[in-house]
């Protein structure tokens, strides 16, 4: 019995180590407030603030994978080129999980309203990570 109280407790402390706070969560669901609020005020650049600002970041959509932090940049503006394309953007987060320390997994969903030219919606998964005590998305995959 005595072993299987040390893997216990080994196996609780380990995952001790992988929760993150209730402040990390309150972070990235602030960001993603934030990005909203950018998006429907036609602020494309500060959207682009929730995102890792590097070559390394990953955009995966219906075109492919987008390599780096300008090229992404640069996709947004030429598919949402005004206010009517951008339209009105809400976020359902359907999960928020920390599988690693400082990393964050994000699914939720999408919906666009454009009055003008028709709605749009979709899924999406977002891999973050803590980087210098700041929350930033590493990896988008919007379809």
């Amino acid at each position: 019995m005595k072993p299987f109280s040390i893997l216990l407790f080994l196996a609780l402390l380990s995952r001790s180590v992988f929760c993150q706070t209730a402040q990390d969560r309150r972070a990235i669901l602030q960001i993603l407030q934030r990005q909203t609020e950018d998006w429907n005020t036609g602020r494309v650049d500060r959207f682009m603030n929730g995102y890792w600002p590097t070559d390394s970041l990953t955009f995966i959509g219906k075109a492919g994978i987008t390599y780096g932090y300008e090229a992404t940049l640069d996709n947004y503006k030429k598919r949402y080129p005004d206010r009517a394309s951008m339209g009105t953007l809400k976020f359902d987060i359907l999960q928020l999980d920390f599988p690693a320390p400082n990393v964050a997994y994000v699914i939720g969903k999408f919906h666009l309203t454009r009055p003008r030219i028709g709605d749009a919606d979709g899924h999406f998964t977002l891999l973050w990570r803590k980087i210098k005590k700041r929350w930033v998305i590493i990896s988008d995959h919007s379809s």
